[in-house]
């Protein structure tokens, strides 16, 4: 005759699949003792509010190291077990001790309790070579139950003496794992996962002035209103151990689609040549997750520093990756929309702050836009960028008209936007723009580059950008056709060099030349660069001013003096445009020298 049961998963099976495969991290297994004994505590609570229990005033988790007996202990004055719970609970491996207890009360809500699989006791035998279990349950007539097991199939257990309720483990640190012995080591490891946990959490204690390792209050659970500008500064400090004061920050504190408690801070920028990484801490139910987990916290976001904590993030079994969730999305939006929104109040309420701060956070602003849409069109208007007089302003207020389909097909091209992107070598084009009436949009971050042609791209009808350098524009010069005797000289002169001429007269009679390369030719070849595909070959035009009295003079002068002339001219306007190869300065000074000595000899 035939009869039914069920499977039961044997621990010699289980164990060398939680050690090698369940944690990413071995030292994980301190935050899951923990995270149980907080559980107990937080069920012992409830218990209390349904007058199922006497009241405690003091709830504690202590932990201890002992590296003479080569042990770790948890100790926590929560529910306790009996021996049938034990039974249940341990030694039934993912058997979801929370579930069971919410289930029971259902006028529990579950609010707090933190395990969801009742495998994180398992997690300690990635470090120990054998655990004892010691409690005794809130119920007065429960005796105390001692348990004990190598993280084989076999474990003793039986009563034991404990004075009061709660639960006691005792690792027994394997002998290749005795750095969790230390002392610091353990501080380090409670600061890192257990800094929030609801209760206090106490590391060696041996009296009344001891104090607890983690913060049982944190500042992102009270409410926004509750809290001053000075805490706001105390709690980055001591969570980031960064001395540098944040520029602002944003206070998450919500509780409807899904709960969610945080404060992102925007830090100062250390750098301005790179992007640089924030921390974003995950907490779930004030345990500890991970940092910077891509699904909740948008990749952009991870350049701030923050602490978000959400009871409602659906984890996998080891607590070290997030279920594949729509919820999360929604989570990952919502923290996106409240940063756009700061920053928009920002703008609008304190301009004179958000132009301060712009610097810091620009990069920040334009990389976000670059990787995600949503956050571009929330905070597309208040792109600022500083104009050729130093004066910020919005950069749409750069745009011109929208060119139409019709236009377009008729070769109408979108309103130039002229930009610089090196004040210091573009000096020469900057103070010609300035005497003209002209501006431009100063582009100071490595990342312009690529905004300017996101903003091309998602602005196609409305704006195309040149760098200050690209083209003399029409505002900068008169009417007139080609000097065919001047374009004639330069191009002799000049005809074993790979450089195009053309004469144009510029308003500006000082300058006798100026160097312009196409602005797509010019991106090509930076992008080449980028992508360590070589600089790629740049075509560059001389506009020789006919305006300039020294291009003026080549007419009567002879055919050295013309040669001498040219080449100073042309080495002089491309020092203005870039750094002159060693070659181009070896000529260009051996040049100048011959111009001088030939005046000298006049």
């Amino acid at each position: 005759m035939e009869k039914q049961g069920n499977i039961k998963i044997a621990s010699e099976n289980m164990m060398p699949i939680i050690k090698k495969w369940l944690y990413s991290e071995k030292d994980i297994f301190l935050r899951e003792i923990v995270a149980n004994a907080v559980d107990a505590i937080t069920k012992h609570k409830k218990l209390v509010g349904l007058g199922e229990a006497e009241a405690e005033e003091n709830y504690r988790v202590d932990v201890r190291t002992d590296e003479k007996a080569g042990t770790l202990t948890v100790e926590d004055n929560g529910v306790g077990m009996s021996e049938e719970e034990v039974e249940k609970y341990i030694t039934q491996i993912a058997f979801s001790g929370a579930a069971d207890f919410v289930a029971k009360y259902e006028k529990a809500d579950g609010d707090g309790i933190i395990g969801h699989f009742g495998l994180g006791f398992y997690s300690a035998y990635m470090v120990s070579s054998d655990i004892e279990i010691f409690t005794k349950s809130y119920r007065g007539d429960a005796p105390a139950v001692r348990w004990e097991s190598d993280g084989n199939s076999a474990y003793t257990i039986g009563d034991c003496e404990k004075p009061g309720r709660g639960t006691k483990i005792v690792m027994h640190i394997a002998p290749e794992e005795k750095e969790f012995l230390k002392e610091s080591a353990i501080r380090a490891l409670l600061r890192k996962y257990c800094s929030f946990m609801p209760y206090p959490i106490y590391l060696n204690a041996t009296g009344k002035e001891d104090k607890p390792v983690n913060t049982t209050e944190p500042l992102y659970d009270r409410q926004p209103k509750d809290c001053t500008e000075e805490e706001y500064k105390t709690f980055y400090r001591e969570t980031f151990a960064d001395f540098n004061e944040p520029l602002f920050w944003i206070h998450l504190n919500m509780e409807y689609p899904f709960r969610l408690k945080g404060i992102l801070y925007f830090p100062k920028v250390k750098k301005q040549v790179e992007l640089e990484r924030g921390e974003v801490k995950l907490y779930c139910n004030r345990v500890y997750i991970a940092d910077n987990i891509k699904e909740v916290i948008p990749e952009f976001l991870m350049l701030l520093n923050g602490v978000i904590d959400c009871p409602d993030i659906p984890l996998n079994v080891s607590r070290s990756f997030l279920q594949n969730d729509k919820e999360v999305q929604k989570i990952a939006k919502h923290i996106t929309k409240k940063v756009a929104d700061k920053l928009t109040e920002l703008y609008k309420k304190d301009r004179a702050k958000y132009e301060a701060c712009w610097t810091d956070i620009s990069t920040f602003v334009k990389f976000g836009c670059i990787k995600n849409d949503d956050f571009y069109q929330k905070i597309k208007d208040i792109i600022i960028y500083k104009d050729l007089n130093g004066e910020y302003r919005p950069l749409s207020g750069f745009f011109g008209e929208e060119v139409s389909e019709e236009e377009a097909k008729n070769g109408k091209e979108p309103q130039a936007v002229y930009y610089v992107s090196d004040e210091s070598k573009q000096a020469q084009y900057i103070s010609m723009f300035k005497e003209a009436g002209l501006n431009a949009v100063v582009c100071d971050t490595f990342i312009d580059p690529h905004f300017i042609s996101y903003i091309e791209y998602k602005n196609p009808a409305r704006v195309r950008f040149l760098r200050i350098d690209a083209d003399v524009d029409g505002a900068l010069k008169e009417e007139g056709e080609e000097d065919k005797e001047i374009a004639g000289i330069f191009r002799e002169v000049l005809a074993g060099k790979a450089v195009k001429v053309r004469t144009e007269k510029l308003k500006n009679g000082e300058i006798p030349a100026v160097v312009n390369v196409a602005e797509f030719t010019r991106r090509m070849s930076e992008m080449n660069e980028f992508y360590r595909m070589g600089e790629g070959d740049l075509e560059t035009t001389l506009i020789v001013n006919t305006a300039s009295a020294a291009v003026e003079a080549l007419r009567g002068a002879d055919e050295e003096g013309r040669k001498r002339v040219v080449e100073q001219i042309y080495y002089t306007a491309l020092m203005n445009y870039r750094t002159l190869t060693p070659e181009e300065l070896s000529a260009f000074t051996k040049n100048n020298a011959a111009l001088i000595e030939k005046y000298l000899r006049k």
